[in-house]
């Protein structure tokens, strides 16, 4: 059990001996291809913060990459593993059903906004739930065609890995890739990529997908659009409320099945349960994962229950889709959700974040913009305001010196030059206040 209550480095550097020992295993053992963002090995970890096993305590501004908003190891919700785990662990959703899928799907359905009637379908991870909306919107449609956003993020897996923008290191060199693809503009208003000025622009990223469904593409082609309402890994970007409404009332002109991908976003990150919330929209599919589950492996289609029935048995799921433990564990974050307010907690962490951040934005040249929602948060570095030429270099120098303080911090953006904060829900103010105070003294220092 980690005794402190904030961060403490007690080695003379980091990574301590025994991580040192181990990072060189990991090294010799773990393929090239895995990536790490810090050099230590966690012993034991609760609610925020992470303690190595050289005895070096962390506040955790990453969360796993945004799975554990509920708390590192939240005591409700290991009670509910343990309790599943005593019962049963695994006997296939395929062969011999189970109570928590069929309860966490009704809790699911009935929490999505929306009127039309829901449906569920649970796989393991974030790519597998996009996977699974890509085939469920080509049966339904009888179309072929995938849209997805500039700056997208959506999986490693060779579709989602398609849809993804960023190269390197994510598609380089596992070309060809997937066929029948295509990318539309987003709403990356910092650096509009049509070169136009938010409001005055008339949305012309979202006008362009109508023009190119008149041009390049036909309506008959296009089975789906996917969009992440606010882009993680492309930077946390976050797009005029208008932007998505567009999209969704252009897709549903020309009979194409919108997707929202909530994997990063839902479960509160935003400050509330899904961030499509924000925008009044009801898309005909949800994709969810990360958070939902407090760490275990767990993901999930939710949509219209007309969409969702189109596929015949046995064309969904897999072994592992919806194991019991994990949906035990989901139906308790949904509890702690609900019982503790974390939509709330969301929106107090978050504005403390991009008050600390506005701030620093006034007082250094090098901080081109900052942006969130709820406790998804980013501030974005450029070497000069005027051109926004990304500084890459100084996100590594202040992500590390941070780290060398007791702080986990994350880069993002598809120039690697945004920081991002996705701290767990349950962060107490006293260790929001370390980290936003380090972060501080790393930008003085940069």
């Amino acid at each position: 059990m980690i005794k402190e209550n904030n961060a403490k480095i007690i080695t003379d550097s980091l990574p301590g001996p025994k991580s040192q020992v181990l990072l060189q295993k990991r090294n010799r053992y773990v393929a090239r291809g895995v990536s790490y963002s810090t050099e230590i090995f966690a012993e034991e970890a609760k609610d925020a913060l992470i303690k190595d096993i050289d005895g070096n305590v962390f506040v955790d501004f990453a969360a796993g990459i945004g799975v554990i908003n509920s708390g590192h190891c939240d005591n409700d919700v290991v009670k509910a593993i343990k309790k599943q785990a005593e019962k049963y662990i695994h006997t296939s959703f395929n062969v011999c059903m189970y109570e928590p899928y069929v309860i966490l799907a009704e809790r699911l359905s009935n929490l999505i906004p929306g009127d039309s009637p829901k449906k569920v379908m649970f796989a393991n991870s974030g790519a597998e739930a996009v996977e699974n909306a890509v085939k469920i919107a080509r049966k339904y449609t009888g179309k072929s065609g995938v849209l997805s956003l500039e700056s997208s993020f959506h999986g490693r897996t060779y579709m989602t890995m398609t849809l993804t923008s960023k190269v390197k290191p994510y598609k380089d060199g596992f070309a060809p890739f997937n066929s029948d693809t295509y990318k539309i503009p987003n709403a990356y208003c910092y650096r509009c990529p049509l070169g136009c000025k938010y409001p005055s622009c008339g949305l012309a990223c979202a006008e362009s997908f109508r023009t190119m469904l008149k041009s390049n593409l036909s309506p008959d082609m296009i089975a789906v659009l996917i969009a992440e309402p606010v882009q993680g890994e492309g930077g946390f970007i976050v797009p005029p409320k208008e932007y998505l409404q567009v999209l969704q009332s252009i897709c549903n002109e020309n009979g194409i099945v919108f997707v929202v991908d909530e994997i990063q976003t839902g479960f509160s990150r935003t400050g509330k349960l899904f961030a499509h919330e924000h925008f009044d929209i009801e898309p005909d599919l949800v994709t969810v994962s990360k958070s939902i589950a407090a760490g275990l492996p767990l993901s999930g289609v939710i949509g219209k229950a007309e969409i969702m029935d189109t596929p015949i048995p046995g064309s969904l799921g897999g072994t592992y889709g919806g194991n019991p433990v994990a949906c035990a564990a989901a139906l308790k974050v949904l509890d702690k959700i609900h019982d503790q307010d974390l939509n709330s907690k969301a929106e107090h962490i978050g504005s403390k974040i991009l008050n600390k951040l506005n701030s620093l934005k006034d007082r250094y040249d090098f901080v081109g913009d900052v942006r969130g929602l709820g406790a998804m948060v980013a501030i974005e570095l450029v070497k000069d305001k005027s051109t926004k030429e990304p500084d890459k270099e100084k996100v590594s120098r202040i992500i590390d010196y941070c780290y060398r303080k007791g702080v986990i911090l994350l880069n993002a953006g598809i120039y690697g030059n945004v920081i991002r904060f996705l701290p767990p829900l349950v962060m107490t103010d006293d260790q929001l206040e370390y980290g936003l105070d380090i972060l501080e003294t790393a930008f003085a220092e940069a």
